[in-house]
């Protein structure tokens, strides 16, 4: 058994899309619309085969907010040098660093960003 995918509810489904591609380098397949749901999608494959469902309507409006639920999607980028290179990249261009890069009490190499929307991801050295 393994995760399929996971589905994201987004603001802006393009400059999320280009986020993705252009940090994480991900396939994206065609856009999926559905007109009589007003719904609008893009899967992104990563490398690995894992797939993010990115997903928007114009209904959706409610923030994220800090709760019970998902906390964050963790990406194995490489190694610690990998890491630190992405979270520089990341950082210079304006996204936000929430902590790290640091080795955490159980021995993993991360650091957190936010994506263009505020979503947390943990960059991780695999």
């Amino acid at each position: 058994m393994r995760i399929e995918h996971i589905g994201l509810w987004t603001k802006d489904l393009e400059k999320m899309k280009d986020f993705y591609q252009r940090y994480f380098h991900v396939t994206s397949g065609e856009q999926y619309h559905n007109s009589s749901k007003k719904f609008t999608s893009y899967f992104l494959t990563f490398d690995s085969g894992s797939r993010l469902e990115l997903m928007h309507r114009e209904d959706i409006s409610k923030p994220a907010t800090e709760g019970f639920g998902y906390a964050h999607l963790a990406l194995a980028v490489g190694n610690k040098s990998k890491v630190d290179d992405l979270v520089s990249r990341l950082t210079s261009d304006g996204y936000e660093l929430i902590n790290g890069p640091r080795t955490t009490g159980d021995g993993y190499y991360e650091a957190v960003i936010e994506d263009p929307e505020g979503n947390l991801i943990e960059l991780m050295a695999d």
